[in-house]
């Protein structure tokens, strides 16, 4: 599908396909018979596609042409050494950018660019269909006491109000989301290795209110730290609280910190700590005030007498709609006299 919105439009004709895992469950002897995955049979038919599948092994490289030199060329050139990236949503960005780039190469002594070629072709491709194509896979599993969903041998967190109930998952090639009833609770990248454990510590906080002496070996804490959530200036302003509330009532106060992040922008969290640590003030809702004058700092029109909440949503209400369309009515208002007479 990525593929398609960057060409523009759908190849016509036949698209070769080497036998991949995700769209060949199985090869019917040696014949080009091909027992197809249940995803893959309801893809290529929703963007009108001609599969052909190539020969497996020696027999079928002649039938891909310069597919597999043109991938090593890539490899080489753009893959070489491994890059290292933080995401994998990063890594495909930065491929998607050497490919841009690829389209002013000239292939050997050839008179146009890659991209010229291309422009020259695109005109022949069929349009996109107007519905899109549903990648992820749906399932439906039960959060357990640790306020975690399982998904293909990897565990994913989800708010602790959650546990006991069983959430809708789609799960994407580099995400997984999940859904209590139509609302999104979770969004993880999903994680590509087996037996893995993705937690976001913002779905913690009320469990941990209760069990303040399990945050400082939490997993979820760690995990914070290393995406950057959970920073310096947070590790400094929860020595500090711990310093002068003691360890149970400074870390609570942390807790109450970190719910404000859900309504309030990193940055400006952040920057109410650093302010409220320099004032002195070890107190949640000092950071809540020092934070809402640095959200005002960067949002001047958000300043008093502006609204600062979200703006009213601009869908029209049907019904409305239809009764401005309809005529003006005309008629005299109905009258109950008739039925008087059944009284008498």
């Amino acid at each position: 599908m990525h593929a398609f919105r960057v060409l523009g439009g759908v190849p016509t004709g036949k698209v070769r396909y080497d036998n991949l895992s995700s769209a060949v469950a199985q090869v019917l002897g040696f014949t080009r018979a091909r027992v197809e995955t249940e995803r893959w049979t309801a893809f290529h038919p929703h963007y009108g596609l001609e599969v052909f599948y190539c020969q497996p092994g020696l027999k079928g490289a002649h039938e891909k042409g310069g597919v597999e030199g043109e991938v090593g060329r890539f490899r080489r050139n753009h893959l070489v050494p491994v890059p290292e990236t933080a995401t994998l949503a990063e890594l495909n960005a930065r491929i998607d950018a050497w490919d841009a780039r690829d389209d002013q190469r000239r292939i050997g002594a050839r008179p146009r660019t890659v991209g010229e070629y291309f422009a020259a072709e695109q005109p022949l491709l069929k349009p996109l269909p107007d519905d899109p194509f549903e990648t992820g896979r749906w399932s439906s599993p039960r959060v357990d006491r640790y306020g975690q969903v399982s998904v293909r041998t990897n565990r994913y967190s989800v708010p602790v109000h959650l546990i006991g109930r069983q959430v809708r998952v789609l799960l994407h090639a580099s995400e997984v989301v999940v859904y209590d009833g139509r609302a999104e609770v979770a969004r993880h990248e999903r994680l590509v290795a087996k037996g893995g454990v993705r937690l976001e510590l913002d779905h913690y906080p009320e469990a941990l209110l209760c069990k303040p002496g399990a945050l400082p070996g939490a997993t979820a804490l760690d995990q914070a730290r290393a995406a950057g959530k959970f920073t310096p200036v947070h590790d400094a302003w929860w020595e500090a609280v711990r310093n002068a509330h003691g360890d149970t009532a400074g870390t609570r106060t942390l807790i109450e910190v970190l719910l404000l992040h859900r309504h309030m922008s990193h940055e400006h969290v952040v920057a109410g700590i650093v302010a409220a640590l320099g004032a002195g003030a070890l107190t949640a809702d000092a950071v809540a005030l020092e934070a809402r004058k640095a959200a005002e700092a960067h949002h001047p029109n958000t300043a008093e007498g502006q609204p600062d909440g979200p703006e009213p949503s601009p869908v029209t209400s049907l019904t409305a709609r239809r009764l401005a369309r309809l005529p003006a009515d005309t008629r005299p208002l109905p009258s109950l006299a008739a039925y008087d007479a059944l009284l008498r």
